[in-house]
């Protein structure tokens, strides 16, 4: 999918492929052989299913950059490639040029999966014309009502919503993270994998609609 500058593919479950300036990965679960080698992975916590030690070595070269919640840097200090670490918690900013990253809370509010002082994250990538949210394994959680100043004029906002439920928001309560985020483009994930089903895909993108926000489910590649 094309917004703006940017492409964006969905690797399935929570695992996102960015391309612009740079190839950005979020959370590779599960993905195919021979994508493109990754300047940066960005990993929001430390669970086997966002923290594949396997698929990460499939896209990391020589001088690749992981940023990474504490609870991940065990798996990933064992490769012997050459590459660059920097840990992160909620509140943080990746100043890259061009690219600016920036670490936002993420954890469950009636749910003991993601517990919030376990300081896990979701990211908002910011490039020229494109901000990209992937909220994380996250519940609706009040820290959203911050992110409405990124819908900007000039700016796309994208949001990338957990929908599978159970560790995460349901269908119901990702359209009304939506709601509040107010994003240009909102697309769902985490569902079709672990959890979570393309009919849960579906009635996201319905009660976004009815919201009068664009919704998008896209294709796994």
């Amino acid at each position: 999918m094309k917004v703006g500058e940017v492409e964006i593919d969905w690797l399935g479950h929570s695992g996102f492929l960015i391309k612009n300036s740079k190839i950005i990965y979020i959370d590779p679960f599960k993905i195919k052989e021979g994508l493109p080698k990754a300047d940066l992975i960005l990993i929001t916590h430390g669970h086997y299913d966002h923290c594949s030690y396997e698929d990460i070595g499939k896209i990391i070269q020589d001088g690749t950059r992981i940023i990474m919640t504490a609870d991940s840097q065990s798996k990933v200090a064992r490769f012997q490639v050459p590459i660059r670490m920097e840990v992160v918690s909620p509140g943080q900013e990746v100043d890259l040029g061009i690219l600016k990253i920036s670490t936002v809370p993420a954890y469950n509010i009636d749910k003991t999966f993601h517990p919030k002082e376990e300081s896990l994250v979701g990211y908002l990538i910011k490039t020229n014309d494109v901000i990209i949210y992937h909220a994380g394994d996250t519940d609706v959680i009040p820290e959203m009502q911050k992110l409405t100043g990124h819908n900007q004029p000039d700016k796309q906002f994208v949001a990338l919503l957990p929908i599978g439920g159970r560790f995460t928001m349901s269908a119901e309560e990702a359209a009304e993270a939506a709601k509040i985020i107010k994003p240009t483009i909102a697309i769902p994930m985490h569902w079709g994998t672990i959890i979570g089903s393309k009919e849960d895909a579906l009635e996201f993108k319905e009660l976004c609609q009815a919201e009068g926000i664009r919704a998008e489910i896209l294709e796994k590649i």
